[in-house]
């Protein structure tokens, strides 16, 4: 499909965008320029709970592109906003204008050589920031809980905290330089002094301005002490008017008022953050209360020197989480009332983190707790513990009707009002209706978020949220002093209340900043300031019922970093998203050229290039596997003849495997023949003329694998053929002694094995360009032979399959019927689940675990070397770098550790591109949509370094995809170890 703008969705744009349009489009690509109405949509979503559809969407790579983004629109008086990895929660990255997304090109990292600062582009994301950093033992300083998916660009505009960071390490404290495009397109770089003397030059007006309000305030005293006593605390409502007190020079001035001011003075092209330790001795306790009064005074006597973090639960927010997997079974036997405080503390070493543990016991003597208070060291017992606070959010989202939508607020109080503020928090939402919600945060900033759920489809709901809110600002500023929003930007969502916060006077300062540095108003106006009372309450977003696969989704984003279409299509929310709109407009009556509008482009930008891999439900805090329900859709959407032809392949599953493998074999004949150059011209002029329906030949094609297991007799399970020292091939059957590896086996039982070769590895082999030209089945059954198993085959091999293939197109019930084909067949050869089963590939093993009988002990070729084959042979691990790719079943069934350590033990240095997650080759979709795979594996080849020959992973396909991209050859983890192992003499 072509991506493309259409000419007639510009066509129906206002006239200036139109022409905005036309002078922007020679800067960019035309897939990065987006104007149709599924994405203008899908695109616009962050994780607010308000909706925007801009009018165009622009993907932007460089500094240039987004110089040329606001010199046009400067002169056409045209709105901007800037959007990073859309997690902010208050509005603060949508627009109804031109939504700029950041595109490949921002996410460079460079550190220091002692790990004291890092430099990043704004696409990275904070948790690969700290990856890169822990060489150092060092860490950004700020830890929000999107860290895995926020990126540095939204932390930084939103001055983004959490749990540990407190006012200390946060973006405003930590920040050293950045380079800032402003709103006529000039660039500062903070860090070089001929931009910064350049700036002075050509921007002296804006520096004059700075330099007044900073003596302005400086004059007075009354609101210079105010700034500085808000600011005590978290504060992240207005504008960051505190670098009017902190800092003299304009430019230091400038750089700290771009922290926190959510797009609405510039954009943050760069940043260097100064860094802060990571300690490696850490320990954690959760100390129980009798109710949150005493928790809040258990907190008043902790600070930061003591503690890294406490973290307050109440017992709603305890008991959302109580019944799930991995809680302490205590949970469930605490009364009504009782609150809870996740306390970490640690330190440089054991001794000193023990003295801070007795310190903080020693602290909190003499108030009431519902448990003895213990601190714990073990790892496992800490993660246990900070998996309650992180699922307490995802808990609720969970939970809520469907329909409403999941609303979290975010304020802070003075320390000394801390155990009266959260106690009257508490009795309000109970007073308005809000029984549900719950209240948890870090207390040791005295900053908590109350999260609830509100159905904004109906008026009555709206007034009931409108009044929470009215009340809450009020004690929240006038009874007690705190922030609005500690921690969560302004937004939308408190701009009407900013001036209530701050009073007249210090508010006019901030709509003075926004003058000087966005004079016309077209940085990501109604954000921050916002002179309209009610727009808290307008265009809220609705979360209709559309199906129970994905009715849950709270439009956070975290699936979106495992997601392979990410930058081609769409991702999972946006398609969630998507599907809710097809929902609502199909609800009113819309059957007309919108809603086909829609539905057509869905096919091919939210199904044809779902990978469906289901890696998206790893990191959804609900578990939504977006995978799953594209596969419904798909099976929804078969038409009967694809049902007919999918039973017919079914049926004849045997042939059908031969037919592959003659195609294989016929496509390598012809390689031989044509060449390279020739074949590839012919297979892409042969696979234009089809529509896209034939696949494109390239040299990383397979070739045919011809598997036959020896002595098929018509029995429940045969046996593979054995090699003796003298090279003679045998046929071992059951009970049998044979000569293995030299080891006369006598009366001892033989290790034994089902050994199941997926219908992938019984007809694709290697590629002409691999470093083994054997058939996967060969090398598995040489290193089944060297570890001295005994292989037993299932009988009707080559009609088995499990299923995989049909459910990925949506045909469930030949997927079904397939799998329980192959579980009788491996019941039987299995002694019914005696003796284990390997299945050599990891998408079909991870399916066959899902349906089977539990009975079979099923093990994906990683799993089978790691804990059964290693034990049985010596391995002499190779001198040379190898790269492992870890496909999406092998990470959902956890084996990413022993894919690491099987291949630690082959060879000497071990790569796994962290920016690699799904490769997008998704069976046959690779063939079908080799931009998925291309868009995908796009870093792939700069990832891997220069001495790396040779990629490894645990499915055939994938491994076609991997090589395509990288250039180097990929193969199965089996035939790595096999290279490597030797048989050994006691074994």
């Amino acid at each position: 499909m072509n991506l493309s703008v259409r000419p007639g969705d510009i066509a129906k744009l206002p006239s200036t965008y139109q022409e905005f349009y036309r002078e922007i489009a020679p800067h960019f690509a035309p897939q990065d320029i987006i104007a149709d109405p599924l994405r203008t949509l899908a695109y616009g979503t962050d994780a607010s709970f308000y909706r925007l559809i801009p009018k165009l969407v622009v993907k932007a790579g460089c500094n240039e592109q987004v110089v040329v983004l606001l010199q046009v629109a400067s002169r056409l008086n045209i709105a901007l906003t800037f959007r990073a990895a859309g997690t902010s929660l208050s509005g603060q990255a949508i627009s109804d204008s031109i939504l700029v997304m950041l595109a490949e090109g921002w996410s460079h990292c460079d550190v220091d050589a002692h790990g004291c600062a890092i430099t990043m582009g704004p696409a990275v994301i904070g948790a690969e920031a700290n990856r890169v950093l822990k060489p150092f033992s060092r860490k950004i300083g700020p830890d929000p809980a999107s860290i895995n998916h926020a990126m540095i660009g939204g932390i930084a505009a939103n001055n983004a905290s959490g749990m540990c960071c407190g006012t200390a390490d946060n973006s405003y404290k930590t920040v050293q330089d950045m380079t800032i495009i402003f709103h006529d397109g000039t660039v500062l770089d903070t860090a070089d002094p001929d931009s910064v003397a350049a700036f002075r030059l050509s921007h002296g007006h804006l520096i004059s301005a700075v330099e007044s309000m900073r003596d302005d305030i400086g004059a007075d005293a009354e609101l210079s002490a105010l700034i500085r006593h808000k600011f005590k605390i978290k504060n992240t409502t207005g504008y960051g008017i505190n670098a009017f007190v902190d800092f003299d020079d304009p430019i230091d001035i400038i750089k700290h008022l771009m922290i926190g001011s959510e797009g609405t003075l510039g954009f943050i092209a760069r940043i260097t953050y100064r860094t802060v330790h990571d300690h490696s001795h850490k320990a954690s306790s959760l100390a129980l209360f009798p109710d949150i009064r005493q928790a809040c005074l258990a907190v008043m006597r902790l600070n930061r020197d003591l503690v890294s973090a406490a973290e307050l639960m109440d017992r709603k927010s305890l008991q959302s989480v109580e019944d799930k997997a991995g809680m302490p079974e205590y949970l469930r036997t605490l009364d009504s009332e009782v609150c809870g405080l996740l306390i970490e503390v640690e330190a440089e070493n054991h001794d000193a983190l023990h003295r801070k543990i007795d310190a903080a016991v020693a602290a909190l003597e003499g108030i009431p707790t519902a448990r003895p208070l213990e601190f714990s060291t073990d790892k496992a017992v800490c993660a246990q513990l900070w998996n309650i606070r992180k699922g307490l959010f995802p808990a609720v989202g969970a939970m809520r009707t469907m329909g409403t939508t999941v609303i979290i607020e975010d304020v802070a109080y003075p320390m000394e009002h801390l155990a009266d503020a959260i106690s009257g928090l508490r009795a309000m939402l109970d007073e308005y209706g809000y029984t549900d919600s719950i209240i948890f945060g870090h207390a040791l900033d005295g900053n908590v978020h109350f999260v609830f759920t509100q159905d904004f489809a109906k008026e009555e709901q709206v007034r009931q949220y409108d009044a929470l809110m009215q009340e809450v600002c009020n004690t929240v500023t006038g009874q007690y002093g705190g922030s609005l929003k500690a921690e969560h930007g302004t937004g939308r969502n408190m701009a009407p209340f900013v001036e209530m916060e701050w009073g007249k006077q210090a508010y006019s300062y901030m709509l003075r900043i926004k003058q000087t540095f966005d004079p016309q108003g077209i940085l990501n106006p109604g954000v921050i300031i916002n002179e309209d009372s009610l727009a808290h309450l307008k265009d809220l977003k609705h979360l209709p019922a559309t199906h129970e696969i994905i009715d849950k989704c709270i439009e956070c984003g975290f699936c979106e970093v495992n997601c392979p279409s990410r930058n081609l299509t769409l991702t999972p929310r946006q398609r969630i998203t998507t599907q809710r709109y097809i929902t609502s407009l199909r609800a009113i009556g819309q059957s007309g050229e919108l809603l086909k509008r829609v539905e057509d482009d869905y096919q091919y930008m939210g199904e044809a290039t779902c990978a469906a891999d289901g890696l998206c439900a790893t990191t959804c805090p609900v578990a939504i596997d977006t995978g799953s329900h594209t596969k419904n859709l798909r099976s929804t959407q078969n038409k009967t003849m694809g049902r007919r032809i999918a039973g017919l392949c079914a049926r004849n599953f045997a042939p059908l495997t031969k037919g592959i493998a003659l195609a294989l074999g016929f496509s390598h004949i012809a390689h031989r023949v044509l060449g390279k150059s020739l074949l590839g011209g012919l297979s892409r002029a042969v696979r234009s003329l089809s529509g896209g329906k034939i696949p494109a030949w390239d040299p990383w094609f397979p070739k045919a694998a011809w598997f036959r297991p020896v002595n098929t007799k018509k029995v429940e399970a045969t046996h593979a053929p054995r090699v003796s020292q003298d090279g003679e091939r045998q046929t071992l059957e059951p009970g049998k002694e044979a000569n293995v590896s030299g080891r006369s086996m006598g009366d001892e039982a033989p290790r034994q094995v089902v050994y199941f070769p997926a219908c992938v590895s019984r007809s694709m082999g290697p590629a002409h360009g691999d470093l083994d030209q054997r058939s996967l089945t060969e090398a598995m059954l040489s290193l089944l032979e060297k570890a001295g198993y005994e292989v037993i085959y299932p009988a009707n091999l080559d009609a088995l399959c499990c299923g995989t293939p049909f459910e990925s197109k949506g045909f469930m019930e030949e997927a079904d019927a397939k799998s329980s084909e192959l579980e009788k067949a491996l019941l039987a050869a299995s002694d019914s689940g005696r003796i284990p089963v390997l299945c050599d590939t990891s998408p079909c093993l991870y399916r066959m675990r899902r349906v089977m009988d539990a009975r079979l002990k099923l093990l994906e070729p990683v799993e089978f070397i790691h804990d059964h084959l290693l034990g049985h042979l010596n391995i002499e691990p190779l001198p040379e770098t190898v790269a492992i790719h870890i496909t999406c079943s092998a990470t959902k069934m956890n084996l990413q550790p022993k894919f690491q350590a099987v291949a630690a033990a082959c060879a000497r240095s071990v790569v796994s591109p962290p920016e690699i997650k799904c490769c997008g080759f998704a069976g046959d979709r690779g063939f079908n949509y080799p931009e998925l795979n291309a868009s995908a594996l796009a870093p792939l080849k700069a990832a891997l370094p220069a001495d790396c020959k040779s990629g490894y992973s645990n499915s055939r396909t994938c491994e076609i995809g991997l090589a395509r991209h990288s250039g180097i050859s990929y193969q199965s983890i089996v035939y790595l170890v096999d290279r490597v192992a030797r048989p050994r003499s006691d074994s």
